[in-house]
């Protein structure tokens, strides 16, 4: 299929149950970039800015002894790394130069600069034909190096996600692609571990455009469970998954009860008491049930057998709701809301274009006022939809709003509070979006505009917190610096009726100002802010 002979194919020939194989995109190779990130060492202070924003998880890194660096080819760029207590430690940054896309965020996001020369960062972009063969030499090598073991790894900190391996690769996503970094995060912070229900629309096409997918497994062959349902039901799609991971973990745990004995009632207890919070004791009880695994075959009988079938639910399940804003706010929004109000361990990721993307850009209640789109070519007169609020009022909800390009902190610290929360929980992501009229390569810095005029404020709030008497909303974006219309002519969706229609265009700018201005001094109040002077205008 991937040759184009899928006609040739009989019926038979194609899976009866629906399943493809994994991780099939890093076959494409589709070399469709004229210039390639290239990676100076001298110049880099590896914080991993370039890997955590790669739309396409074409930049990987790793940590090693110098020992692993015999036989390494001619050309292989390596580094100290630059972190106190690792004597003897590399650091190498490796780019796989015929998946990239060229988009140039990597360059855009760099914030080391050469002392000598003010116009070279420490990944830039160059040539392809220059450097290609050397990166293709240096990928096998690197692929030989050892994975970074995840329980060693830093998880709360943008420079030590790099280090862990992404499950979502290579996708057909857009150059320059807001909502795919988000994901790649995603498949590094839960791993195998990962459930995902995806909604219609560019996530589920970039995610399984057969015959291939960028869901991918790790070196032990496992890997996230990944399935696309439609617009209106994916959030019920996705309840479903917690259901029944819960109940096969509920039947799991009554069967090893069964077994107690045969096992010993110490092994069971320090199974079903694990606790399963960080990396190094999730990995613990993988290896615990291994050990239990080797009982249950040596048994051989029915309770065993049956344990064997969901003895991997004993791992803690991470599901995630994934869609669009065509899907959370329009034609999904019924679902969505019923599961958030279930109260069931959900976790739904919105990533937000504000536009119908995948099909032609039409617009969703969360299209902002003043913009245009099809169905508003004179600009949407009224305000969007604010489903944060929405959720918030629930008050057993975490919900957090996030820009990579404006705080790529903050928005780690959502996705792992969001997960970590046993309830619901909603995250909306800024995406950039082609559909947007922008320059991609700029797509950061409109992500941080859009925070830094008020329009898109960084919020978090955690339901936990008011069980320890805390103020549960937290703001955590500073006050407005620019005006709204300083991020927005910036990009074609609201400039080209500047053009058309001037008069027009101004006061639908006055009024999403007023609009951006209230919610602000909302979200001002719910944080606990000391009032004050507010004119971001």
């Amino acid at each position: 299929m991937m040759r184009g002979h899928g006609d040739d194919l009989p019926v038979s020939k194609l899976p009866a149950d629906g399943t493809y194989p994994s991780g099939t995109t890093k076959w494409e190779k589709r070399n469709i970039a004229d210039f390639v990130p290239v990676w100076e060492p001298d110049i880099c202070i590896q914080c991993g800015n370039c890997s955590f924003v790669c739309p396409h998880s074409v930049i990987r890194s790793k940590f090693y002894h110098e020992a692993e660096l015999e036989g390494a080819p001619e050309g292989f760029q390596s580094a100290p790394i630059s972190a106190r207590g690792f004597p003897e430690t590399r650091y190498t940054l490796q780019v796989y130069g015929e998946d990239c896309t060229g988009c140039h965020l990597c360059e855009e996001v760099c914030p080391a600069i050469s002392l000598t020369d003010r116009t070279t960062k420490a990944i830039h972009l160059e040539p392809k034909e220059t450097v290609l063969e050397q990166q293709k030499t240096n990928i096998g090598f690197f692929e030989q190096l050892p994975l970074n073991e995840r329980g060693k790894v830093d998880f709360g900190s943008v420079r030590g996600t790099q280090f862990l391996e992404p499950l979502f690769e290579f996708s057909g996503a857009c150059a320059g692609c807001g909502e795919t970094p988000y994901l790649s995060l995603l498949s590094r912070l839960f791993g195998d571990r990962l459930i995902v229900a995806n909604a219609t629309g560019c996530s589920s096409i970039y995610g399984g455009n057969l015959p291939t997918t960028p869901w991918t497994t790790n070196s032990e062959g496992r890997g996230p469970a990944w399935s696309n349902s439609l617009f209106e039901d994916n959030a019920e799609f996705g309840l479903g998954m917690r259901i029944s991971v819960d109940k096969q973990t509920g039947l799991a745990r009554d069967l090893l009860h069964q077994v107690r004995e045969e096992i010993g009632a110490e092994w069971v207890g320090k199974i079903l008491d694990a606790p399963q919070n960080t990396e190094s004791e999730i990995r613990a009880q993988r290896e615990r049930l291994a050990v239990l695994k080797t009982m249950l075959l040596k048994m051989k009988n029915p309770v065993a057998e049956n344990l064997l079938s969901v003895v991997n639910n004993l791992v803690r399940r991470s599901v995630w709701l994934v869609g669009g804003d065509g899907w959370a706010y329009d034609i999904g929004s019924g679902g969505l809301d019923h599961v958030l109000a279930s109260g069931r361990n959900v976790n739904v990721l919105v990533l937000d274009t504000e536009v119908y993307s995948n099909t032609g850009g039409q617009m969703s209640k969360a299209t902002p006022t003043a913009a245009t789109a099809k169905f508003a070519a004179a600009g949407k007169r009224v305000g969007k939809k604010d489903l944060a609020m929405q959720a918030i009022s629930y008050g057993n909800v975490y919900v957090a709003q996030v820009a990579m390009g404006a705080n790529p902190q903050q928005t780690l610290l959502a996705l792992r509070e969001a997960e970590a929360y046993n309830g619901p929980s909603l995250v909306l992501a800024y995406s950039h979006c082609i559909a947007h009229g922008i320059d991609m390569r700029k797509g950061l810095d409109q992500q941080d505009r859009a925070v830094a005029s008020g329009y898109w404020p960084l919020i978090r709030y955690n339901p936990e917190l008011r069980r320890a008497s805390r103020n549960p909303f937290v703001l955590d974006s500073p006050r407005p610096t620019i005006a709204l219309k300083d991020y927005a002519y910036n990009e074609l969706r609201y400039s080209i009726l500047a053009r058309t229609n001037p008069k027009e265009a101004d006061q639908l700018m006055q009024l999403a100002q007023e609009i951006a201005d209230l919610r602000w001094k909302t979200y001002e109040d719910m944080a606990g802010w000391e009032a004050q002077a507010f004119h971001p205008s």
